[in-house]
């Protein structure tokens, strides 16, 4: 149906004529901008447009597709990079060169490419939505499961196999119903699971801090909340690559664009470290810089948790990157002003809570209609103004994740990376994922992880009373104390990202690691009891050596030796 522009207010549109349902997609102007209808009043309806509204007038047409806005789901997904809306980037800078001119559309999949489409059914076989009809091999480690859209169920009247295109019919139900190898899904909609499980496994990421102290769940939900240079990218780019995951979901809604053009050049010459392949044949990138139409930034955390929805429908593990949610809140912001809604805090629109919820709630480890068990881990970046966590987004995500990484500009200047403050983070996972830890870890890794807490927690309370008085005029204990505290953050929770080897520590290193340094504590607090002096325990050489032992490649040889010399020299204390 037609209708026309009644007012425009930036990237809202209010238009008449044209009948909407809510969240309907319709074409704006004679360019055929594309927008969502986000509110209807008696004749009017308002529009979001995911596109510069500039020199658009009153009176010029717009068509109401009777679509809400959807993504297409199928082969070729892995290796793209789209905009906020699904537009493909290299296909848009073929037709138009580096910079995006408006009204200019392309479909989310390749219509032309064919793909290797093998039945796993056979004719009469009863399918409903979920199963899995086919597979088609999407990159070489990567298998595409085709399955049936939600909804639609029936019995195989007809299936064929070979080279097919994605719109190409490539089964047929007796109630005449044609599957292709695509479908598409609304955005806002999330897909149907058959059950929800209990997160029980972590999510490994390689990263010492993570891991061994705030560990997430697979299927769980966390927030890295940082100020600008704090590290959210360099710690999201880690756990894109190194979290043992199937699949990885980039979204860049609003961050810089020079950020978000270091992700576009870095991401595909990247190496995969479970394949030795590119990391972009597992990877897809939704790119949305803070300079684009606000629309479109709030469109694309929708557009990349769907697309992960669909991979986790086919029983894979996804990890799904948001980067920043911030900068999507403050999009909602701007569209909530020219809504002229009443503002809540600081500006930001009442339902920001709820908009955070439906998004991170998304996240999970579940049951499919097919019988596969899949989860989405969503980790999303915040980006507070000044650093500041008392600010709405923060405050709203940590009501809601269960994992907060919090980063601290205190710590990134000292060097200290990744930047992540061990007093202010936590995860409540810890506690369900202590049985994993004990059976594939260690029985005492909760014993041990809990002993370093306590160290650095001990040395917090001590540091006011040292930039009073100074560290010697402590008692020898708590100097002790202090060191253990030291060894902790400067040769554990420290990891050099752009080292070969410290930039993935396994979850044996992490604990042998763990567990030397509370050996030294332990043989030091022994060597105290016995009258033995702080400075000689704190002066072994050993001790020191621990420091290295992560960066050697054959690490086991290598701490062997550094304990064998640690027995050796408490042993020489303990003789004098």
């Amino acid at each position: 149906m037609k209708g026309k522009i009644y007012r425009v207010a930036g990237p809202v549109v209010t238009v008449i004529g044209i009948k909407p349902k809510m969240y309907d997609v319709v074409k704006v102007g004679h360019e055929g901008l594309m927008g969502e209808v986000i509110r209807i009043e008696k004749e009017k309806a308002t529009v979001q447009v995911y596109e510069d509204t500039s020199g658009i007038e009153p009176g010029e047409p717009v068509e109401n597709t009777g679509m809400p806005l959807s993504v297409e789901l199928g082969p070729g997904l892995l290796e793209s990079i789209y905009d906020g809306i699904q537009r493909p980037l290299k296909v848009l800078e073929e037709k138009m060169g580096n910079f995006i001119e408006r009204g200019v559309t392309a479909n989310g999949l390749d219509r032309e490419k064919k793909w290797e489409f093998k039945p796993t059914v056979s004719k009469g076989d009863n399918v409903k939505g979920g199963d899995v009809i086919g597979v088609v091999q999407e990159t070489p480690n990567i298998e595409h499961r085709i399955m049936v859209k939600p909804g639609i169920s029936g019995s195989v009247a007809e299936v064929k196999s070979g080279e097919f295109t994605v719109d190409t019919p490539v089964c047929i139900l007796s109630n005449g119903t044609e599957l292709t190898m695509m479908q598409e899904w609304p955005v806002r909609i999330p897909r149907p699971v058959a059950k929800k499980l209990m997160p029980s496994k972590p999510l490994i990421t390689g990263q010492r801090v993570l891991d061994g102290m705030f560990p997430v769940a697979k299927g769980g939900t966390a927030a890295i909340p940082g100020p600008f240079g704090s590290g959210k990218t360099v710690t999201q780019q880690q756990l894109a690559k190194w979290s043992d995951t199937d699949i990885v979901v980039y979204i860049g809604c609003g961050e810089r664009g020079n950020e978000m053009a270091d992700v576009l050049n870095e991401f595909p010459e990247l190496e995969d470290p479970k394949t030795g392949r590119p990391l972009m044949e597992r990877t897809v990138l939704i790119a949305n810089t803070s300079n684009m139409p606000v629309a479109a930034r709030e469109a694309s955390v929708y557009t990349g948790i769907t697309i992960a929805e669909y991979y986790r429908d086919m029983g894979y593990d996804v990890s799904l990157m948001a980067d920043s949610t911030s900068r999507w809140a403050e999009a909602m912001r701007e569209i909530s002003s020219r809504l002229e809604e009443m503002p809540g805090e600081e500006g930001y629109p009442a339902y920001l809570s709820g908009r955070l919820s439906e998004f991170y709630e998304r996240a999970g480890y579940v049951m499919a209609h097919s019988g596969n068990e899949g989860s989405i881990t969503v980790i999303g970046a915040v980006s507070p103004p000044g650093g500041d966590f008392s600010e709405p987004v923060t405050q709203n995500t940590l009501r809601i994740v269960k994992v907060f990484w919090a980063l601290d500009a205190k710590l990134s200047q000292k060097r200290h990376f990744p930047s992540i403050n061990w007093l202010t983070s936590y995860s409540l996972y810890s506690e369900a994922l202590s049985e994993w830890f004990a059976e594939n870890v260690a029985s005492d890794w909760v014993k041990l992880r809990n002993y370093a807490m306590d160290m650095l927690q001990e040395e917090s309370e001590l540091q006011e009373i040292v930039q009073l008085v100074g560290s010697d005029a402590l008692p020898e204990n708590q100097q002790l104390k202090l060191e253990i505290a030291r060894m902790l953050r400067e040769y554990f929770l420290q990891q050099n990202a752009f080292h070969p080897i410290d930039t993935y520590c396994a979850f044996e290193k992490q604990y042998k690691l763990l567990k030397a340094i509370s050996k030294y504590g332990d043989m030091a607090t022994e060597a105290l009891e016995t009258g033995v002096l702080i400075k000689d325990i704190i002066s072994v050489e050993a001790k020191d050596e621990l420091a290295k032992v992560k960066f050697e490649e054959d690490f086991e040889s290598a701490l062997d030796a550094v304990l064998k010399k640690m027995d050796e020299e408490f042993a020489q204390l303990g003789g004098k």
